[in-house]
């Protein structure tokens, strides 16, 4: 009486169980051949409206018109960008969380004492994305006009020049570390969470400095709202021909910035390789080119490999800067 509904039971069950199965069984190169099948999450470890923000979303347009599926950016800014990247190398490693690597990364390293992670053991790396430099600006109540008449104004000024960052150990913030080292002046640092914030409060002259990524301040600079006194790179920027470098007036300083794309851990080489590959392509096209022109940038491709030991090289120069400089997190 009872035999027929058991039979239903019994096929019913293992008609469901079917589709978990074939699933688990799917090794991952199958399913990575269909990457990405679904939108995918790239975080950023800092507010919206800073620079770092600003490029990830005009690359993650191009992405998503390659891809076929979204790029959707999600800011998590907060204690120098290791919120956001700890977020990134906790998640699932399937392709569809990846992080906005930066100097930043590789200066939290040595500067912070307890991570809940090691950014070079726990990250995949994808791709390079684009080289910049950051800009020495500052807000036009400021008499100085160039890099030596600041040195002299904040000497004349001890500790009442307050220089903006967008957050601890960002490269805004080491940049700006460096020149206090390399010029034996002393300004007051105020971080925030993010450029974004930082400039809203630079515009108006609550803080007179900010040593910024170019792309977020370039349009500020142009239109006049801001003054730029030199740019950190260690060659002028094509962008802004006209603004000395600081190595001009400040032999010896540098800073080069660089950002690109991680994966966590254990991410397949099948989806990386997908990643490199759109990355590569879309850094290639004339139309971003032309955009990343106009931010002051240069595209930078590279291949996972490359990027990996670009990430290494980085964190090994950045342990002597942050030890040299004895800046510890506030």
């Amino acid at each position: 009486m009872y035999r027929p509904r058991r039979r239903f039971l019994q096929l019913a069950g293992a008609a469901a169980v079917a589709p978990a199965c074939a699933l688990l069984a799917r090794s991952p190169a199958a399913w990575a051949q269909s990457y990405p099948s679904r939108p995918v999450r790239w975080i950023v470890s800092f507010a919206a409206g800073g620079g770092n923000d600003i490029v990830a979303r005009l690359i993650g347009q191009f992405l998503s018109e390659k891809l076929g599926r979204q790029f959707i950016i999600d800011d998590r800014a907060g204690a120098g960008g290791n919120i956001g990247m700890a977020a990134v190398l906790a998640s699932a490693p399937d392709g569809y969380t990846i992080g906005y690597a930066a100097p930043n990364n590789a200066i939290n390293a040595t500067l912070y004492d307890n991570l809940p992670f090691d950014f070079i053991r726990d990250s995949a790396p994808v791709a390079g994305t684009m080289l910049l430099t950051n800009v020495m600006e500052v807000h036009p109540s400021v008499p100085a006009r160039t890099v030596a008449e600041f040195i002299d104004y904040v000497k004349a000024n001890p500790g009442r020049v307050y220089f903006a960052s967008s957050g601890i150990g960002a490269s805004p913030h080491m940049s700006g570390e460096l020149f206090k080292a390399m010029t034996g002046i002393n300004m007051v640092h105020v971080p925030y969470r993010g450029g974004g914030p930082a400039l809203a409060d630079l515009l108006p002259g609550r803080v007179q400095v900010m040593f910024d990524n170019l792309p977020s301040s370039i349009e500020h600079i142009r239109a006049g709202r801001l003054r730029a006194l030199g740019v950190t790179a260690g060659k002028r920027s094509e962008a802004l021909p006209d603004v000395p470098t600081i190595g001009e007036t400040v032999p010896g300083y540098a800073v080069d910035v660089w950002n690109g794309i991680v994966a966590p851990r254990g991410t397949p080489p099948q989806i990386i390789g997908t990643l490199n590959r759109a990355v590569n392509a879309v850094l290639a096209d004339s139309r971003l080119q032309t955009r990343f022109a106009e931010l002051g940038g240069t595209p930078m491709p590279m291949t996972p490999a490359e990027f990996g030991n670009l990430l290494i090289a980085e964190t090994e120069k950045w342990a002597k800067v942050v030890k040299f400089s004895g800046v510890k997190p506030e």
